[in-house]
């Protein structure tokens, strides 16, 4: 299983409206807004790389009202 964490910058007004589409995408277990430099935690988990970037790409990235997002991948070790 992949896992990703996305966090997402969202144009000013625009925090609940991007969080409800993103809880609508495949692949999203939870979404959290939050304060600081972003205003969205999502968590993604797919059954490999490839579906989770499809996800974030396809997905998540092309929500209107995001204006950056910045992707940190879970790692078995």
């Amino acid at each position: 299983m992949a896992v990703g964490f996305v966090l997402i910058t969202t144009e000013v007004g625009c925090e609940i409206g991007v969080r409800e589409a993103v809880a609508a995408v495949d692949g999203v277990v939870g979404q959290w807004i939050v304060f600081g430099p972003h205003d969205l935690f999502v968590k993604i988990e797919a059954d490999d790389e490839a579906e989770l970037t499809r996800c974030i790409v396809q997905g998540v990235r092309s929500i209107p009202g995001i204006t950056e997002t910045r992707t940190l991948i879970g790692a078995e070790i």
